[in-house]
């Protein structure tokens, strides 16, 4: 199966995080952009790290993409998550602006 087309700040984003690397992650969003997992908001690149170091990368995630649609701004990633902390299929619903991801919505 091809691998979707995806933004490049969405593309970047699911990259950085499966390979473990923080920074990259960061600099995939917008200096305010933000991280809503099941409606805990965490705004801000230091902010989204603290929700990724506890929960995302720090469990050492792992994210095969499985599918993704875009509409308009948001493209949204179907993937099987794996690591140390949950496991199973999730869609992740990322907006950009420009070159950066403005928001990453953890949706199912």
């Amino acid at each position: 199966m091809t691998p979707p087309v995806l933004p490049v700040p969405v593309a970047a984003a699911l990259e950085a995080a499966d390979a473990g690397n923080t920074e990259d992650f960061l600099a995939a969003f917008a200096d305010d952009g933000a991280v809503d997992d099941w409606g805990r908001v965490f705004r801000g690149r230091e902010a989204v790290r603290g929700w990724s170091d506890a929960e995302f990368i720090g469990r050492q995630v792992t994210l095969e993409v499985t599918g993704a649609r875009t509409e308009g701004d948001t493209t949204t990633v179907s993937a099987q998550v794996g690591g140390n902390g949950f496991n199973g299929p999730s869609d992740f619903a990322f907006t950009v602006a420009g070159n950066h991801v403005t928001l990453m919505r953890i949706t199912g």
